[in-house]
């Protein structure tokens, strides 16, 4: 009997073995793909059964348990914790430096999975020494190796500045900006994805970002045809812009007007929701910036957003038409012109959340605080009733009262249009609104004789005779300077109680 026949028995076991161990790690990774499937397969201790099976030596063993392992610790947090008690971080890493392509996908799929949880689990991920295993797989020559080193190294970052800071010292940045200079698609958009998360946390993050010329290169693929792509580059060039004048200036410099106005006009939900967080980002710092974007046609383009889309989308544009018109009058009236003011209103009167309400009121408020004629410009729509009216209803949120009756004061104060003013008057505002409008009829009646005609007719000053101010009060004052307006006989007229004076009167006359 040969020698090779001897063998095949004890072959055939071998064989038998990795076949079994091939066909459990595809059944379970293929196993949780379905969420129905986790609870059951953690309780088999399948986290345990994985484990020797990343050191296996079959690579395709070794691929199939990171994966597995990947997609049940991205379902849970508790699992992708069971990953990390169960101390597979360590073996993840050093297979990260020795193994193919293949399994370099799978283990860095596995540690974004356990690292986008929370920031103790991806404190875990950087303590297991796993940056600098992920920032050398960005320097592979295989593409979908860098994205997923490039997606794990983002949701590390994405938590908080320190981890943030740990990513950025591990030399990740460079090799990022290298990444979206790629051909691919796929890989441009998660390495701008990952910037966005570096640099939004602190100013210091966002300049290291900008040393390493992320703008010059994130900034044409504003036109990029591909809309997934669009969105990561609005939302990074967005975090960056945030932090200070000098970096808006650095992403105004690389030529993005007009060109992102064109994204708010996007198919793309999110892209032009981006595009527009953008453009606020730069218009909130300085007069200089929010001219530029006026100059370029901004202020259109955001009104017709703001009119086309609806709820939390909306709220960038109300934001940035806000910033635009508090710097100076021309630019509040440049979103006059543009008819800013409608959108704003129905904002504030259809939108459910309270917070989207504020931000129209506080928007508002910017534009009529200028001059007479700004607050003429609300008024004529209304807008004064219907802030009176938010800030009285009962439902509304102390944020959104607050912003209210802040927008209707900085208005009031400029307002010398009386019959808009009037409506308010029959209102019944509270008292700390009151003594704003009352101002305004004392302000203007002494010096306009056909006003305080009108104001007879309509009914005004006998409605400002029925308010009941304390003695001693600012509104007290107001009303005795509106009444020495008038002839005594005419306030005593429209005076409370006057008819009832007079039918006494009549009753102790004798002829």
């Amino acid at each position: 009997m040969s020698k090779q026949v001897m063998q095949r028995p004890v072959l055939q076991v071998f064989e038998n073995y990795q076949k079994a161990r091939v066909s459990f790690v595809q059944t379970v990774a293929e196993l949780a793909t379905r969420p129905q499937n986790i609870d059951t397969l953690r309780d088999c201790g399948v986290m345990a059964l994985l484990r020797p099976l990343l050191l296996d030596n079959v690579p395709h063993v070794q691929q199939s348990a990171a994966l597995a392992l990947g997609r049940l610790a991205n379902y849970h947090e508790d699992l992708a914790d069971a990953v990390v008690s169960n101390g597979i971080l360590p073996q993840l890493v050093y297979s990260l430096h020795e193994q193919n392509r293949f399994y370099k996908r799978a283990a860095a799929f596995t540690l974004r999975s356990v690292a986008k949880h929370s920031p103790p689990l991806a404190q875990a991920v950087v303590d297991s020494g796993a940056l600098e295993a992920l920032v050398q797989c960005l320097d592979e020559f295989d593409p979908g190796v860098k994205e997923s080193a490039a997606w794990a190294l983002g949701y590390i970052a994405r938590h908080n500045a320190e981890l943030a800071q740990a990513v950025m010292d591990a030399g990740a940045v460079p090799l990022l900006v290298l990444c979206i200079q790629e051909p691919e698609l796929t890989l441009k958009r998660i390495a701008a994805s990952a910037l966005s998360d570096i640099c939004k946390h602190t100013p210091e993050l966002a300049h290291a970002v900008v040393d390493a010329s992320a703008v010059a290169y994130l900034a044409p693929l504003i036109q990029n045809p591909d809309g997934k792509l669009k969105r990561q580059v609005c939302s990074c060039l967005a975090q960056i812009a945030k932090h200070s004048v000098d970096l808006a200036e650095v992403v105004v410099e690389a030529e993005i007007f007009p060109k992102i106005l064109v994204c708010l006009k996007d198919a793309d939900i999110q892209v032009r929701k981006n595009s527009a967080t953008c453009i606020r980002e730069i218009a909130k710092h300085t007069p200089e910036l929010a001219q530029l974007i006026v100059n370029s046609g901004g202020v259109g383009a955001i009104v017709d957003y703001v009119n086309e889309t609806k709820g939390n989308n909306r709220l960038p544009g109300i934001m940035t038409l806000g910033y635009i018109a508090a710097f100076q009058e021309a630019m509040a009236l440049a979103v006059i012109v543009s008819k800013g003011i409608p959108p704003l209103v129905n904002a504030l009167m259809t939108e459910p959340e309270d917070h989207l309400k504020a931000a129209s009121a506080w928007s508002l408020g910017q534009i009529g605080r200028h001059s007479p004629d700004h607050a003429k410009a609300l008024a004529d729509q209304n807008v004064l009733q219907r802030l009176l009216a938010v800030y009285m209803h009962e439902e509304s949120s102390d944020d959104l009262k607050t912003k209210a009756k802040r927008a209707l004061k900085s208005i009031l104060q400029k307002c010398t249009h009386l019959p808009a003013l009037e409506p308010l008057l029959h209102d019944n505002p509270p008292p700390n609104i009151l003594k704003y409008i009352v101002a305004q009829f004392a302000k203007v009646l002494p010096h306009d004789v056909a006003a305080r005609r009108a104001f007879v007719t309509s009914g005004g000053l006998q409605k400002i005779q029925e308010i009941n101010a304390p003695p001693d009060s600012k509104i007290k004052e107001y009303i005795n300077m509106i009444n020495s307006c008038y002839p005594e006989e005419i306030v005593k007229y429209y005076s409370p109680g006057y008819s009832k004076e007079l039918l006494d009167k009549l009753d102790h006359y004798e002829m």
